[in-house]
């Protein structure tokens, strides 16, 4: 146990970056081993959480909108995204509350997943393409990435031998992206990319003209806080009621003299002794008692 809650603990401790990366981490892990223990391909188990290019099968799962950008490809795949939302990371939590960045990195992920399912569905290269899933990250790391390049633009970065501006960083990235378009190869997840990477900028222009617009999801995360506290206290609530009642119930129940004393005597001896010191009498008084 001591393990453990050092453990919890220390996650508690951490920014809400480095959490979203242990997140990010614990869910390749599990579903990985999971799918290795069932015998499944890692995309067949992902199928219910990636976000699929088909509006009809996104329609029967909602959720996979949020919770595609939490699954990735592979372990490589996992590495430079999570190294990537850590480079950029830092200089928005250097500016801005751990609850802007939640908010840029979950709408950012969700922003880029409509402009794939939308360009999947609009645009002819794609319709008659085979069917197919988004995952991974990369979407809100490319928000993460826009924001922090329109609010820190001169940030000196260095990548290998070359010394750059944090722009100037981003701008390749976002050339990079579309540069590679045109040959259709991962297709969906370059656009993902620039959307997130819009979005980002987006956010970014709006924020620094004085417009929050993300200030509706920060308060959809608030009532959902919100309501997930009060159903816990009222779970707990009524545990300590039922709890109450039964010590009540217990304490209000007709008391046998006699064999209250044995009862105790007998508890007196399990203290002491152990369980295995009571004479077989003894273990079935305890146990009738216990039934009555």
């Amino acid at each position: 146990m001591g393990p453990n809650e050092n453990l919890w603990s220390l996650f508690k401790r951490q920014d809400v970056m480095t959490k979203i990366m242990v997140l990010n981490g614990l869910v390749f892990l599990v579903l990985s081993i999971g799918a290795a223990l069932m015998g499944w391909s890692r995309s067949s188990f992902y199928s219910w959480f990636a976000l699929p290019d088909d509006l009809l099968r996104f329609i029967g799962q909602p959720w996979s909108l949020l919770t595609y950008s939490f699954l990735h490809s592979g372990f490589f795949h996992l590495l430079f995204n999570m190294i990537w939302l850590s480079f950029f990371g830092r200089f928005v939590l250097n500016l801005f509350s751990e609850r802007r960045f939640l908010t840029l990195y979950l709408l950012g992920g969700i922003v880029a997943g409509l402009v794939y399912l939308i360009s999947y569905n609009i645009f002819p290269a794609f319709l008659g393409a085979p069917s197919g899933q988004l995952v991974g990250a990369s979407g809100a790391v490319m928000a993460i990435m826009a924001f922090a390049a329109l609010y820190s633009p001169y940030a000196p970065v260095r990548i290998f031998f070359f010394n750059l501006k944090l722009w100037q960083l981003a701008a390749f990235m976002v050339l990079w992206d579309l540069i590679r378009l045109p040959e259709m190869n991962n297709a969906g997840g370059l656009i993902a990319h620039l959307g997130g990477a819009a979005f980002g900028y987006y956010y970014a222009r709006n924020l620094q003209a004085g417009r929050d617009i993300g200030l509706w999801f920060d308060r959809l995360m608030d009532r959902l806080v919100t309501l997930w506290s009060d159903t816990s206290k009222k779970s707990r609530s009524a545990n300590r009621r039922s709890a109450s009642q039964s010590r009540k119930n217990r304490s209000n129940r007709p008391a046998k003299g006699s064999d209250q004393d044995k009862i105790d005597a007998i508890l007196d001896k399990i203290g002491q002794s152990g369980y295995e010191s009571l004479t077989k009498e003894e273990k079935d008084f305890l146990f009738k008692s216990g039934r009555n």
